[in-house]
């Protein structure tokens, strides 16, 4: 294997295309080590978000099924979502379960942080789990979410992380790292 030194791109200018609530959109001129320049490099900017393995005392994980619209299909996965201005994630972690689930636990143990789209975005995803998860509220939902809490065991969880029904890929590696995590 050739010993190459990889060089970081030069940013010659910046503007944002897009800048809404819901995203964040940059257009970037670059110049590549090689000299060339590149126009219209867009890169989505986002605080990230978090995912949230939550496990009651009898070893049953969360599951939230609710509307996409980005691809306009129900999907099931792990509680999750994105973190607000000036929170930490480990606050997001405990809200967002909160509200979409109304199951509160253990405070939110930090597993893994994972780059979301490192080619186009600067978003970061933070996995946590809290363990003793039990309902103690009620769901309180975002103006775009509809979601219904389903629990399942570890073994169903698994098995659907990997035949598809869990298909997020931030979804599928959250659960599989939670699991390893777990030692299951």
């Amino acid at each position: 294997m050739s010993e190459h030194r990889l060089q970081k791109w030069r940013i010659l200018s910046s503007d944002y295309r897009i800048e809404t609530k819901f995203l964040r959109l940059r257009s970037d001129r670059v110049e590549l080590p090689s000299g060339v320049v590149v126009e219209d490099y867009f890169v989505r900017e986002s605080r990230g978000f978090c995912v949230i393995f939550a496990i009651t005392a009898d070893e049953q994980i969360l599951l939230v099924r609710q509307y996409k619209h980005g691809i306009g299909e129900v999907v099931t996965e792990l509680p999750a979502g994105m973190i607000d201005e000036d929170e930490s994630p480990e606050a997001c972690a405990a809200r967002e379960l909160v509200e979409e689930t109304g199951y509160t636990g253990t405070p939110p143990e930090l597993v893994r942080t994972f780059y979301a789209d490192p080619t186009n975005a600067t978003a970061r995803f933070f996995l946590f789990m809290v363990r003793d998860a039990r309902p103690t509220h009620a769901q309180v939902f975002d103006l775009t979410e509809d979601i219904d809490v389903q629990l399942a065991g570890i073994d169903e969880v698994r098995a659907m992380a990997l035949d598809g029904r869990i298909a997020a890929g931030s979804q599928v590696a959250a659960v599989l790292v939670a699991l390893a995590h777990l030692d299951r």
